[in-house]
């Protein structure tokens, strides 16, 4: 089975690096400087949303019955045969903002200055090298991880089994504790 983002809402810390780390995966330089210089901006394709006292990284979730390709006239919204990612062809996009009113997630965006849809397609060029998605690689907390579905749940068995066996506590149980033990160790 192939790999996906995998989000740990209670370890996101608000840092946006997985925001930054797109934009300049998506900016024509490829770097951080370059993509502060560039005109028009490069888009992000996650957005870090607070919700009271914690964060949660917000994306498209490539669903498998995504509504987004359904309600695309134009055929502008596609999945990738290889990674079965969604992603929007910008060619065919003519901005009528279909997706962004059907997606249930807010995974899809409307690009202000190019007037086309812009979302997640999960870095299909770091993949192809082998690499996480840029936001999976910058995510200092481990929010974002980027694993097959039974990585993922042997991961949270493993940290269950810990508790119930051991008296562990669980992974740290929220963003905010996580930035704490980040900077008593700096």
């Amino acid at each position: 089975m192939s790999r996906t983002i995998f989000t740990v809402t209670e370890r996101c810390v608000a840092c946006k690096s997985c925001e930054i780390a797109c934009a300049v995966e998506h900016s024509q330089s490829k770097t951080l400087a370059g993509a502060i210089l560039e005109t028009p901006p490069p888009q992000r394709r996650i957005n870090v949303e607070g919700v009271g006292a914690y964060s949660y990284p917000s994306r498209c979730q490539h669903c498998s019955d995504a509504a987004c390709i359904t309600a695309c006239p134009t055929g502008a919204m596609q999945r990738d045969g290889c990674s079965d990612a969604v992603f929007s062809d910008s060619n065919k996009c003519i901005g009528c903002w279909m997706c962004v009113v059907v997606c249930p997630f807010g995974g899809v965006t409307a690009d202000p200055v190019g007037k086309k849809a812009v979302k997640c397609d999960g870095c299909p060029e770091r993949t192809a090298r082998g690499e996480a998605p840029a936001c999976v690689a910058a995510c200092p907390t481990d929010t974002l991880l980027y694993l097959t579905p039974e990585e993922f749940a042997a991961q949270r068995r493993q940290a269950t089994a810990r508790a119930a066996v051991c008296g562990e506590q669980p992974a740290q149980t929220n963003g905010m504790d996580i930035l704490r033990s980040l900077k008593r160790t700096h």
